[in-house]
């Protein structure tokens, strides 16, 4: 089995733009035998994190780019690159396990190309990375347009956010309040020989201190704990829901905030999770099961710009956690930055405000909303917000007093942070109980 191989057949339609590393990664993961699937994992996240600095590489070294139909090989080039740059793998074992998956990939022709190019990367590379150091995506490892569009929204920010979305994310696990305190997960985890650390802005966040997989985690399969990013976690503080209310959680899916909501307040009279995609609904069941709260929520598949499904019942508290680029959760979805195109954001903020004024018309006079997205684009962000106000007479902004965050005039907005939360926003609205106040 040649993990390289299995890698480059992976991100071979990554970089023909179809799919993501969340389709395809899984299924090379069921073909790569259980004690090579940290390697196979490392290989495909570490070269997708890397990727401009990467290219830049490939298109100095390479006479001409590879055609369509060798994108696998293209991939596996790439893959060969970040092991000998980036990775503690032994040169020599890189090498040569990178140069046989051509064969493997039933290509043998590029095994001498394969060769001669990676030899001389070896040779050459501070000559080629300098000759590249005037590149500002070889520099800073994102598109064009990125950087563009960062600097611009955030001239103080937008350096350290490039170098944040750069480095691996920790795993934050959020404590079942219901089950134990975060005191007694504490002592739980450091019984079973996990270190973790109290999240910062989090009252129920846990940061391990070594990547892990969750299923270990004494507790996890019993419901104790969850996978949460501690910015996502500050949602249900947010949405402050009261018992005997009706709560509706729109775009839910993977049901994270949902399950928080549930956890932290018992005695709800009535939650309802809306997601439009069937298959990213089931990943909402899915997680009410593990935690038990399956019976506390009930689930609908549809649009949340529509009013189809409603039943015009009105909600005391709404969750719009709204279809965003991605941008702030880089570190943990690194295929985003080449996946996404900067003539893309325009479209998704017409498609957030739409679902924002569909929904305010089912929530309740004196009823609250939150506005959240896992983007640190303002476009996407606080001027939605601003643009909502201006149309809705009845909505008013009410200002976050919070300790996280850079506060906006109308929001906050979190950056990712070098082993702390990711890059996160959010807006809190109330509804009037009299439009002509306005």
């Amino acid at each position: 089995m040649n993990i390289r191989a299995l890698a480059a057949n992976a991100l071979g339609p990554l970089l023909r733009q179809h799919g993501s590393l969340s389709t395809h990664l899984p299924d090379a993961l069921e073909h790569c035998p259980q004690q090579d699937r940290a390697l196979l994992q490392q290989l495909c996240y570490g070269t997708m994190r890397e990727l401009f600095r990467l290219q830049a590489l490939a298109a100095r070294l390479l006479q001409k780019p590879f055609k369509r139909q060798d994108s696998d090989l293209q991939a596996l080039l790439l893959i060969g690159l970040w092991q000998l740059r980036s990775s503690r793998i032994p040169a020599h074992a890189a090498l040569h396990e990178t140069v046989e998956a051509t064969e493997v990939l039933n290509k043998p022709w590029a095994k001498k190309l394969f060769n001669a190019v990676l030899r001389r990367y070896q040779r050459e590379q501070d000559k080629l990375e300098q000759a590249l150091s005037e590149d500002p995506c070889f520099t800073w490892n994102h598109p064009q347009w990125f950087i563009d569009k960062l600097s611009h929204n955030w001239p103080e920010h937008w350096q350290s956010i490039l170098h944040a979305n750069d480095q691996q994310a920790p795993l934050t696990l959020r404590t079942n309040g219901r089950q134990l305190s975060r005191r007694q997960a504490l002592e739980q985890l450091a019984e079973a020989g996990i270190d973790a650390t109290p999240c910062r802005f989090s009252p129920v966040g846990l940061s391990l201190s070594q990547a892990m997989d969750v299923n270990a985690v004494p507790g996890f399969a019993a419901g104790q704990f969850s996978v949460q990013d501690e910015a996502a976690q500050l949602a249900a503080e947010l949405v402050d829901a009261k018992p005997g209310e009706r709560i509706l959680d729109a775009c839910a899916a993977p049901g994270g905030k949902l399950c928080h909501l549930l956890e932290a307040t018992p005695g709800l009279q009535e939650v309802i999770a809306v997601e439009l995609e069937p298959a990213r609904a089931q990943r909402i069941a899915d997680n009410l099961q593990r935690l038990g709260l399956e019976l506390e929520c009930r689930t609908l598949t549809a649009d949340a710009s529509s009013q189809d499904w409603w039943d015009g019942i009105a909600f005391d508290r709404i969750l719009v956690d709204a279809p965003c680029s991605g941008t702030g959760v880089i570190r943990r979805h690194p295929d985003i930055k080449w996946l996404r195109k900067g003539d893309e954001i325009a479209a998704l903020a017409q498609v957030q405000l739409n679902i924002l004024a569909n929904l305010w018309q089912m929530l309740k006079p004196g009823g609250r909303l939150v506005y959240a997205t896992c983007s640190i684009f303002s476009q996407e962000n606080e001027r939605i917000i601003e643009r909502f106000l201006r149309q809705q007479n009845d909505a008013r902004h009410e200002t976050i007093d919070a300790k996280w965050g850079e506060a906006r005039p109308f929001g906050r907005q979190l950056f990712p942070l070098n082993g702390g939360h990711d890059g996160f926003y959010y807006a809190v609205l109330n509804k009037t109980t009299d439009d002509s106040t306005a």
